[in-house]
């Protein structure tokens, strides 16, 4: 048998450099030297001491010889060979492996249309072609594996199934770019990389930018993972979320860090009162270290969450659970921000159906669960996207776009198509496989301004001489669009720290798209209101009343976030002015006003403790106050104010529209009050808000009401089951015929010292003498 390839032919598949492996390897019709019909089967396979081919149901076997190369192996067959063949591998010292050939099978798998849609953008399901999936290709199983790397000169898939070999299965290429290959054999569970080589003839190893599981780190290869097999029971959360406006309902939300939230430490925490309900014990749990990680303290997983965290997080009455990011991240102390996995939920707390159970488990208890989406930079550990290719593949290419100093990130290049599908199809697949009700979008501002967290001469102008993006600007609209198309109902919350126009408006009238935006300016105006002296207030009222004057202009979201309690600033509580009953006192007053004005809620894990300590991420909230009487009466005055939250319409049916808020008195600066009228979409439906912001009480407060009867004082946050000094007004008071703020009655009120009242018309109590008809 003479050569049938030349060796130009056989040092591009040995240097992994074939532009078509598949017309080279596996079994192809080919003429003998006697000009007779025959067949070759071609397999390259490096350190491998021999091969024969198999064909399995006739049970007969045909030895490969070694030519061209010393691990290049062909054979010539009279008869064509069964469509799918096996080789036995002689691996040496007595070790043998027998495997489908994978270049015995079709390729590609990834359509002509499936490449179209991904070149213009809008392969909105991108996650079901890239990556690995476990399928069965004509009666076998095996992964099919799909990656984009256009620059790259070849790519191998490298796993625990080879040896991590890169010779071994070697992709094929396609024109959009797209490397693919099926591997019989292979199987959920199996770990895999990519190995890369460059057009300068680099190599080196990367994880799936499309890998639905990673290892524990400080391992960093990809785990091929099934996750169509987790059988979920919310269809009737999906379906009322589908079916109703998420504005017109109560937002509360707990945002939690699950790495810091609880930890299973050696020591038990102490008893805890009985009152202190939903506290998770983790002495029913024994500490076991993670593989390949021996942190001080195990993290709870998934599914030991869904037992602690969702009971804790509904018996305190909020709606939502906001979990910082849990894509892939190498760095615990990133906080999640510093993304290398974007289609993997961190191996930290479990698997993939881990999450599942826990999202599934809070739709089943009535939670909603938002995700904190990071789309606006990425890490630069050598294993994920950055240089992915040898090229600036998902950054941009100048570094004055393409680096984002402050963070040592790397910013994703929003005008390819490319990368703007692949976030927007991320983003789709948390929402798709994972039914998570809304993300909040990291960092919105580093991606619609050129010169953030640069110096002058550090970075480039758009095509107009200025400093917007304009291209990730579109992108974000694109985004939205997209995911409302998809899945009406989510939430879409932008953390925009600036005063760009339109944030939460539609895309339809130029607006970026999100459906709310997080009001930074209120949570910066209002710390430092009640971080000041009280006796000072009365000179800085305007930081209590101005975020009402351009409320209407976005569908804002007001926050006490995670980025509140850090780098040095202390907790909320901490922060309050005065001695500790002042500062409890502040703090409840704090918290009423939030929950109080217009917008939906974010309030950050720990402050429902009353937690001294600014936000440790390598420790636990200090679950030992609740030991402690002003903290358990903190705890119970959370629940009751999510309570009186969630009860009234009138308190959260009409956030976004003028009707839904009216000032009695916002002009009093002399005593730090403020007076204000919630409604519902019933205009008879609504509350009375009077906030006293100072420790000095007053008694015979006159405030003006807009309708006669009796107004019952629905919470006061003076409460002696609060820590208060239980000042009010004995359960309400009758309005009197005196006109008053420009309302035709009037209300004499107690207010007590750093104090919130709500009160509410009680339609059905007549007065005294007064026989109901």
């Amino acid at each position: 048998m003479s050569p049938s390839l030349t060796p130009d032919q056989v040092e591009q598949i040995v240097q992994n450099q074939h532009p078509n492996l598949f017309a080279v390897l596996g079994c192809h019709p080919i003429k003998t030297e006697a000009g007779e019909s025959g067949w070759v089967i071609r397999t390259y396979a490096p350190g491998i001491a021999a091969v024969w081919v198999r064909y399995p149901e006739q049970r007969q076997e045909y030895p490969l010889k070694c030519c061209h190369h010393p691990h290049f192996f062909e054979g010539v067959f009279t008869e064509q060979p069964p469509a799918h063949y096996q080789l036995r591998l002689d691996l040496g010292d007595g070790q043998q492996r027998v495997v489908y050939d994978p270049y015995s099978f079709p390729s590609p798998q990834i359509t002509d249309f499936d490449r179209h849609l991904f070149q213009e953008g809008h392969h909105h399901r991108l996650y079901e072609k890239l990556g690995a999936h476990p399928i069965t290709l004509e009666g076998v199983a095996g992964v099919y594996f799909a990656v984009w790397a256009p620059a790259a000169q070849g790519v191998s898939v490298i796993g625990s199934f080879n040896q991590w070999q890169g010779r071994l299965h070697q992709m094929q290429p396609t024109e959009s770019g797209i490397w693919e290959l099926f591997i019989p054999g292979c199987k959920a569970g199996d770990r895999y990389q990519y190995e890369i080589q460059t057009a300068q003839g680099q190599i080196y190893k990367k994880a799936d930018p499309v890998g639905f599981y990673q290892e524990v780190r400080p391992r960093t290869a990809s785990i091929v993972t099934n996750l169509d097999t987790y059988e979920w029971q919310d269809q009737d959360w999906l379906h009322q979320r589908r079916n109703r406006d998420p504005l017109a309902q109560p937002i509360a939300i707990y945002e939690v860090h699950l790495g810091s939230w609880l930890h299973h430490a050696t020591d038990a925490l102490p008893d805890l009162p009985p009152q202190v309900t939903g506290f998770p014990n983790p002495s029913d749990f024994q500490p076991v270290p993670i593989s390949g990680y021996q942190p001080r303290h195990r993290f709870l997983t998934y599914r030991e969450l869904a037992q602690r965290l969702i009971p804790y997080v509904r018996d305190l009455g909020y709606t939502h659970i906001e979990l910082m990011p849990l894509a892939e991240h190498p760095f615990d102390g990133s906080w999640g921000y510093q993304v290398t996995g974007y289609y993997a939920p961190t191996s930290r707390f479990g698997d993939p159906a881990g999450l599942m159970y826990f999202i599934d488990q809070c739709h089943q208890q009535g939670l909603g669960v938002i995700l904190d989406w990071v789309p606006g930079h990425f890490s630069r550990d050598e294993h994920g996207l950055g240089q992915f290719d040898g090229t600036a593949l998902y950054e941009y290419g100048d570094p004055r776009k393409g680096e984002q100093p402050e963070w040592g990130t790397f910013v994703f290049d929003y005008d390819k198509p490319q990368v703007r599908n692949f976030l927007i199809a991320n983003a789709l697949f948390w929402l798709d496989k994972y039914h998570v009700d809304g993300i909040r979008v990291d960092a919105v501002a580093s991606m619609l301004y050129l010169d953030y967290g640069r110096k002058a001469g550090e970075w480039l102008p758009n095509a107009y001489g200025g400093r917007e993006n304009i291209e990730a600007a579109e992108f974000l609209r694109q985004l939205n669009h997209t995911l409302f198309n998809y899945f009406p109902g989510i939430l879409s919350i932008a953390e925009e720290s600036t005063d760009w126009p339109m944030v939460s408006w539609p895309t339809y009238v130029g607006g970026l798209g999100f459906n709310l935006k997080w009001n930074l300016g209120w949570s910066h105006d209002v710390l430092d209101y009640f971080n000041m002296e009280a006796r000072l207030r009365q000179f800085h009222h305007n930081n209590v009343t101005f975020p009402m004057w351009y409320h209407h202009s976005e569908n804002f979201m007001l926050v006490l976030s995670h980025d509140d309690v850090v780098r040095g600033q202390g907790s909320i509580l901490s922060r309050m002015s005065g001695d500790e009953w002042q500062k409890f006192a502040n703090l409840r007053c704090l918290c009423s006003f939030l929950y109080a004005h217009p917008g939906k809620k974010t309030t950050f894990m720990g402050l429902e403790l009353g937690q001294w300590d600014e936000w440790n991420v390598w420790g636990a909230l200090s679950w030992n106050l609740l030991e402690q009487p002003p903290h358990q009466q903190f705890h119970r005055f959370i629940q009751d104010l999510n309570s009186l939250y969630c009860q009234h319409p009138a308190l959260y049916s009409q956030d976004f529209q003028e009707a839904g808020f009216d000032w009695i008195d916002c002009s009093d600066n002399r005593h730090s009050v403020i007076s204000f009228l919630r409604r519902g979409a019933n205009p008879a439906d609504f509350v009375v808000v009077v906030c006293n912001f100072t420790p000095q009480p007053h008694s015979h407060y006159r405030i003006g009401v807009p309708e006669f009867g009796f107004y019952a004082e629905r919470f006061n946050s003076d409460a002696r089951e609060y820590g208060g000094s239980n000042m009010g007004n004995l359960g309400g008071k009758w309005a009197e015929e005196w006109s008053f703020h420009g309302q035709p009655y009037s209300l004499d009120l107690c207010l007590p010292p750093l104090g919130v009242l709500v009160l509410g018309l009680d339609r059905d109590r007549q007065p005294y003498g007064l026989a109901s008809t």
